[in-house]
């Protein structure tokens, strides 16, 4: 039976209900990791980190769609909260519209100034042309991962979950086939990774369009719209913190590249790009998580539904604390497995790059209510609360913990800065969700 946004939740239709969000964000994580084998064991290790220096640039872009996508969907699910199908079908079409537009924008503005930029990110001078091949094709390719980005949340407000996860399969699966025949077989190199990553953003951005245009379909479908200006400003700020989030970790990255290039070289950065594609699968089952939740919460808020809400974020608490215990357990216990898979054939590489994730995947004790509060308070339409737990989280605690620490602790600092980011990023956090339980009726 399918399960509505209107239903009430236990814990097992809570699961059942953001499994596929969960899935969907995991695989295309995985799909990513993909990426990052086959350059490191068919090109080597210097080429992993050209990926890992260009990469942080394609997520800031994309990010712009996740803004639109979180904020927008929280707008849509409350308008069906409030009976007025017609009207949240009108939003969402000018909200998809936006991200075309504005993806063309950002990827003629990213192309013409693409070697500043790589040298901005911490490319050296033996990185610069892969590097600029990586990048530039990317980068190329950011109007279908913004409407990607953007279409995996409207997917769970269309109560079509299913087809969203169905989509990023056959998105990672024509990634990874493509990566083995342009990598393995064609010997692209990098070149052939970044096409890769393109075309399944082709299947995971593309294809969703023509299932919302499909003509004498209910529910929410793409149709004709105005500007809406209000919605869409508002749109923006209450997708600000899943922007901020995107955009701080991907400078974040930046910083510690830069870092690891100042103590270390590029061995240290090859290290970290292991960390954060094996961060980038644990990380995302709680953004998959906070994102299959989020149209429920938006849909009980709008319909005035306290009891629902409560309901949901209690459970929903319980499943991020037994979730993040379990991850560092996880992690810890494939640190070596996980990183031998990258760096096997390099043992100096893989020794520094098991301790360093050692430390690293501590973090994930905390990184999980942050992420979960940030996304709670967009669905309740609240964009600056949910930017500021982002901004601190982000930007301002993992920039200056990065920045701090290996001052203090040498190369150990930079494995450990998450840690604390991460640590105090949870006592804000939770702070502010004790803080505004009345005003929003959920403790």
């Amino acid at each position: 039976m399918q399960i509505k946004l209107s239903d009430h939740f236990t814990y097992r239709k809570l699961l059942r209900f953001t499994l596929s969000s969960v899935v969907m964000m995991v695989f295309t994580s995985v799909y990513s990791v993909v990426d990052g084998l086959f350059v490191s064991n068919l090109v080597g290790d210097l080429a992993l980190s050209a990926v890992n220096i260009m990469f942080p640039l394609a997520m800031i872009v994309g990010a712009f769609g996740f803004m639109l996508g979180t904020g927008g969907s929280a707008i849509v699910a409350r308008t069906l909260g409030e009976g007025q199908p017609a009207l949240a079908s009108r939003y969402f079409s000018m909200i998809v519209y936006a991200v075309i537009l504005l993806g063309a924008v950002l990827t003629a503005g990213c192309l013409l100034f693409l070697e500043p930029l790589a040298r901005l990110a911490g490319a050296s001078d033996l990185l610069l042309h892969d590097c600029l091949v990586y990048g530039g094709i990317l980068l190329g390719g950011s109007v279908p991962f913004m409407l990607q980005t953007t279409l995996q949340s409207f997917f769970v407000v269309a109560e079509k979950p299913h087809l969203g996860l169905f989509l990023s399969i056959a998105a990672g699966a024509t990634n990874m086939v493509f990566d083995y025949i342009l990598i393995a077989v064609c010997g692209l190199g990098v070149a052939g990774a970044a096409i890769a990553t393109v075309l399944g953003y082709l299947v995971g951005g593309v294809l969703p369009l023509l299932y919302f245009l499909r003509p004498g379909r209910d529910g929410l479908r793409l149709t004709r719209t105005r500007l809406y200006g209000r919605e869409l400003l508002q749109a923006c700020v209450n997708g600000s913190s899943e922007l901020m989030s995107n955009i701080s970790s991907s400078f974040v990255s930046i910083l510690y590249n830069i870092q690891l290039m100042r103590l270390i070289g590029e061995l240290g950065v090859a290290a970290y790009s292991v960390m954060m594609y094996v961060d980038f699968v644990f990380i995302a089952a709680f953004l998959g998580f906070s994102l299959g939740c989020a149209p429920v919460i938006s849909y009980h808020y709008g319909a005035d539904n306290h009891a629902e809400l409560k309901n949901v974020f209690r459970k929903s608490m319980a499943v991020i604390g037994v979730t993040s215990c379990a991850m560092v357990l996880l992690s810890e216990v494939l640190s070596r497995p996980l990183s031998a898979a990258f760096v096997g054939y390099h043992p100096e590489l893989l020794e520094l790059t098991v301790h360093g994730f050692r430390l690293f995947a501590l973090c994930y004790l905390f990184s999980g209510i942050n992420i979960y509060a940030s996304a709670f308070f967009t669905a309740l339409c609240n964009g600056g609360l949910s930017a500021l737990i982002s901004f601190l989280r982000t930007l301002l605690l993992r920039g200056g913990m990065v920045l701090l620490m290996p001052l203090l602790f040498g190369l150990d600092g930079i494995w450990t800065a998450v840690i604390a980011a991460e640590g105090i990023g949870a006592v804000i956090s939770l702070a502010l969700l004790w803080y505004k339980r009345k005003t929003y009726h959920y403790g």
